[in-house]
């Protein structure tokens, strides 16, 4: 079942800066993100083998997801907080707000048949 790390965070009087090192549970092999959402519902799939990593580093937007036995939600709002979600993990995103920039870490590269679309 996904889990949130909270980043390591080094803030002074010129702004803060967040480090992904050595936290991630896997290697990352793709980075995208997802802007100038609308009012729709984006994800809606669970994967055969990649492990996702998800961090809102501007604005927020609201994370769901399942494994079939537990149902949990986040509000991303954060860039030092980030959400894991594993391969079992469908998941949904949504609620993001105008100025959202959900930025995403995978541990594969596209594979079009590593989706599965049924939720639980």
């Amino acid at each position: 079942m996904g889990k949130i790390l909270d980043l390591k965070t080094i803030t002074d009087y010129r702004g803060s800066l967040s480090v992904i090192e050595k936290i991630l549970p896997f290697e990352i092999k793709r980075l995208y993100y997802i802007y100038n959402c609308n009012d729709e519902v984006r994800g809606g799939h669970r994967h055969k083998k990649t492990v996702q990593a998800l961090i809102c580093v501007a604005g927020s937007c609201e994370i769901f997801w399942t494994n079939g036995k537990t149902k949990e939600s986040v509000l991303l709002d954060s860039p030092g907080k980030c959400l894991i979600v594993n391969p079992e993990d469908w998941h949904t995103m949504s609620k993001f707000t105008p100025d959202a920039v959900l930025l995403v870490l995978a541990s594969e590269y596209f594979n079009a048949d590593d989706y599965i679309d049924e939720g639980y």
